[in-house]
């Protein structure tokens, strides 16, 4: 027992260490790959982002893998998520107990934003031409309890982007852990999230063809300008969940979560949920940021959970506020069986 209690210290330690740096002005829109931090899925969106501690089974591949250690069955999750500036988050997750080994999961997420017009120095208004943008984040994933009070997760991630014809790719790692003290209905939890090496783009677009004479016939001189790498967003979670009541049909579970960012202020995020019957649910909660225009704020949400026979319904929906755009909705399936 003592070297499972000295791995849940040194993964605290480490989480709470990584912070040291993280939570300034300094560097704020200086990083890219921005996409991996739009949350997905409904039940967690709804509680203002703060289950890092609370999410189990195939919904928290993202918001902490080690909670999908819980799962016992198969697990599909499909989630749409209108975000702002008329973006398109869909994301896909399954999961499936291996064994005594643990429990594997895949996930994918893309970025749709439509086809945007192409502007030059000389046809400011548009050429007529249009290019289109996506961006897209396959994982794979892997959860293991431990004992019955400590589980670890990870996450694997492929990075690819690709504006007009040119493209960038790269990699991102997320660890989390998920301690159950046994006293209190208590959970805790902590997540970092995004760990990988700098990106760069490349392509065609940075080749440049320079005339070299007058000579209709000569042949122009080409370079190609090398783009700047670009840092990924990297943050930790802490977090914690708390069971308040528990009496007969009517369970309510709070959560609250320190988030520390390495490109912006940090946000603290709070949340609850209210279930009655285990078959229906309602959620809200607050994102915090002392960053200047931050643009989130509350959130809420509802969800309803079926029983079909050996299969299991899951339909969740999900509010958030969104400054000087319009406000964020997600919708979530989620199938067990």
């Amino acid at each position: 027992m003592r070297w499972k209690t000295l791995i849940v210290a040194l993964a605290v330690w480490g989480i709470w260490t990584s912070t040291a740096s993280a939570g300034g002005d300094l560097k704020i829109g200086s990083s890219g790959a921005q996409y991996l931090r739009i949350p997905v899925g409904s039940r967690g969106s709804a509680m203002g982002g703060s289950a890092v501690a609370f999410s189990e089974g195939v919904d928290a591949l993202y918001w902490n893998p080690a909670g999908a250690s819980t799962l016992t069955n198969t697990d599909l999750l499909l989630s749409r998520h209108q975000y702002i500036a008329d973006i398109n988050v869909d994301y896909f997750a399954a999961a499936r107990p291996i064994g005594e080994l643990g429990v594997m999961g895949v996930t994918a997420k893309v970025l749709s934003m439509g086809d945007e017009m192409i502007t030059t120095t000389q046809s400011p208004d548009g050429t007529g031409e249009t290019y289109s943008s996506s961006f897209a984040v396959v994982g794979l994933s892997f959860a293991r309890t431990l004992t019955d009070r400590v589980a670890i997760g990870v996450n694997a991630n492929l990075l690819y982007e690709k504006i007009a014809q040119q493209t960038a790719s790269g990699i991102a790692v997320d660890v989390g852990f998920r301690y159950t003290p046994g006293w209190n209905n208590l959970t805790f939890g902590g997540v970092i999230k995004n760990l990988g090496p700098k990106m760069k783009y490349d392509g065609p677009g940075f080749d440049l063809n320079t005339p070299t004479g007058t000579d209709p016939n000569s042949l122009p001189h080409g370079t190609r300008s090398q783009s700047t790498a670009f840092e990924i967003p990297s943050y930790v979670q802490l977090g914690g969940a708390y069971k308040a009541i528990d009496a007969q049909k009517s369970i309510v579970n709070v959560t609250g979560t320190f988030q520390s960012n390495n490109f912006s202020q940090d946000e603290w995020r709070a949340g609850a949920e209210y279930s009655f019957d285990k078959k229906f649910f309602l959620r809200g909660g607050y994102v915090y940021s002392s960053q200047k225009d931050y643009l989130f704020g509350p959130t809420f949400g509802a969800g309803l959970s079926l029983n079909l026979g050996s299969t299991t319904l899951n339909l969740d929906y999900a509010w958030s506020q969104s400054d000087m755009f319009d406000n964020d909705q997600y919708f979530t399936l989620q199938l067990g069986f």
